[in-house]
């Protein structure tokens, strides 16, 4: 079950840098993609991306201005890898690896309930010099009865590393961080 998570604190699900599913829907069809290059762009829950035209998802995206961010739990890395391997012109990625699509309130593609967090959101620029989609969040969502919570990180060699030990320091940073 989702419930829905606070625009506010959207920063603060890609800041950590974790690798992303990206969904989109053209109308015809739905499709997932990964992403392991995202960055947090200030407490708004504004983000980039970096992808290009090589991916099925870039041209649905630059259509349709819309997309869901998805952050997996590294329970599934498996699921995560084999869909950045394959390409939906011959495979549906949502049946291949029996992930649910759930309805967004705000956009037309896909949340992923499988994910630990589902951000719904409307592209606001692309900086095609360096291929940065810029995405603003309208909706994000949470799944907090995944009982794994720990995200993971892609090296850049073919190796990730996952979320270990986490160290609460809220109240020393308390003057620069946004209410809860």
């Amino acid at each position: 079950m989702l419930k829905e998570y606070p625009l506010n604190r959207v920063f603060t699900l890609i800041e950590p840098g974790p690798a992303l599913l990206v969904a989109t829907a053209d109308g015809r069809k739905k499709n997932i993609m990964t992403i392991t290059w995202s960055m947090a762009m200030s407490f708004a829950p504004t983000f980039g991306i970096v992808t290009g035209s090589w991916n099925h998802s870039f041209d649905t995206m630059m259509k349709t201005r819309q997309c869901v961010v998805a952050v997996p739990g590294v329970d599934l890395i498996d699921k995560v890898i084999g869909i950045g391997t394959c390409s939906r012109t011959d495979t549906d990625k949502f049946k291949k690896f029996s992930l649910t699509a759930k309805k967004a309130k705000e956009v037309k593609a896909p949340l992923i309930e499988e994910c630990l967090f589902n951000m719904e959101c409307e592209v606001a620029d692309y900086v095609e010099e360096h291929g940065i989609i810029i995405l603003e969040c309208v909706r994000a969502w949470e799944n907090p009865g995944r009982a794994e919570r720990r995200t993971f990180h892609a090296i850049g060699d073919g190796t990730f590393v996952a979320d270990g030990e986490k160290f609460d320091l809220r109240r020393e940073m308390a003057s620069k961080l946004p209410p809860l």
